[in-house]
């Protein structure tokens, strides 16, 4: 089936500028870009809105009170839904610590719907954040629960997640890390460092070793000192390494976004949400990472200890601080929940409007105050 949206400002990725365009999507894809109009083809009038890509979150743990940690296959797709009405067409289903065997469990639920082209939100693949992480930097993540890096444990996780992509947050530090990194590599999956104690030095290495990214930037790994620089300063200046933020305004003052805008390659730069079961539900009680966690006026926290757990971010909310954070356009803001994940993990035809990626486009009316009118996923509008 063609479909054909008509009349409408198409973004493009490539020049950052929306274009008075039209966009004929076949099978779920972007077949062409331009004023042809097939003759045979469903029309979708965008009556002079904005057409931009569906977001793409690669770090995310839940919505609509799930959590993909314990969520069954019935319950992913509830999820998948979820994320597409808020903007969000491609997710990187990401798992927080856990024992091996129900973290196999729990994949293997999650993965049924990869390739699920079904209007939904797109699995595109697994993020494991956890268990192999510094217990000094554990966060929300339940300690017992942590282990150091087992090539074992790679073997049996990994085998469950190709070949889809699959991402690895973990403390470069722990003994058995560079040997876990360099093999993820070798399987075509990518690194983040995470939760981490690590020097300068030490993170330096892992970068050297085949880690790509910094996990959550700022959080959860050593600060910045004037002597002791440590991992932060080394996800500021590694122009190689991409550097995943969390603007929601309580993860990071402003100011530090700002300051990893400024600092970092424009291509390099993240957005993610690190969302957890309670995005888009009421205040209550939930969990995150083995751990009971409060919602009080959309802050997830676990008391007593005050702990930030998780977000109640969107990307879409994500997008639209950035742009109030650092003063920019939509136009400059699309880039870091789009393009910038996709590539961080290695993922194919998403995050742009292009010939040859999926059809997953949001509509909106006001490029200055944008919010979401309609979502289209495979070119097909999502019915809330």
């Amino acid at each position: 089936m063609l479909v054909t949206f008509i009349n409408g400002y198409v973004f493009n990725s490539d020049t950052e500028r929306f274009e008075k365009t039209n966009v004929t999507c076949e099978n779920e894809f972007v077949f062409s870009i331009g004023d042809d109009i097939p003759k045979n083809a469903e029309i979708v009038d965008l009556d002079g809105k904005y057409l931009i890509p569906g977001l793409v979150d690669v770090h995310t743990h839940g919505i609509g009170g799930y959590d993909f940690n314990s969520a069954t296959e019935e319950q992913v797709e509830k999820m998948r839904k979820a994320y597409a009405k808020f903007g969000t067409t491609s997710v990187m289903a990401t798992f927080a610590s856990e024992t091996p065997d129900n973290l196999v469990k729990y994949i293997c639920e999650t993965q049924k719907h990869k390739y699920a082209y079904d209007g939904y939100a797109n699995i595109l693949g697994i993020h494991i954040e956890g268990r192999y992480l510094n217990p000094s930097k554990k966060g929300a993540h339940n300690e017992r629960l942590l282990a150091n890096p087992s090539i074992e444990e790679l073997d049996m996780l990994t085998k469950v997640m190709m070949p889809t992509p699959m991402h690895f947050s973990l403390a470069p530090e722990l003994d058995g890390a560079e040997a876990f990194i360099r093999k993820i590599k070798k399987l075509g999956g990518t690194v983040g460092i995470a939760h981490t104690n690590a020097t300068y030095e030490e993170s330096m290495a892992a970068v050297s070793w085949g880690a790509t990214s910094f996990t959550h930037t700022f959080n959860a790994m050593t600060s910045v000192h004037h002597r002791m620089p440590g991992a932060t300063v080394c996800a500021m200046t590694n122009d190689n390494a991409y550097a995943e933020v969390i603007a929601d305004g309580e993860h990071l003052h402003p100011a530090i976004v700002k300051l990893i805008y400024k600092s970092k390659p424009k291509s390099k730069m993240v957005l993610i949400t690190d969302s957890m079961a309670a995005t888009g539900e009421p205040d209550g009680n939930y969990s995150i990472a083995g751990s009971p966690v409060t919602v009080l006026n959309g802050r997830a926290i676990i008391l007593p200890s005050g702990t930030i757990a998780g977000s109640t971010l969107t990307m879409f909310k994500a997008m639209t601080n950035l742009m109030k954070f650092v003063n920019i356009p939509l136009e400059k803001a699309i880039k870091y929940a789009t393009v910038n994940p996709a590539k961080m993990v290695n993922a194919k035809d998403v995050g742009k409007i292009k010939n040859g990626y999926h059809a997953d486009f949001i509509v909106i009316n006001d490029k200055n105050a944008p919010k979401i009118e309609s979502v289209y996923i495979g070119a097909r509008k999502l019915e809330v």
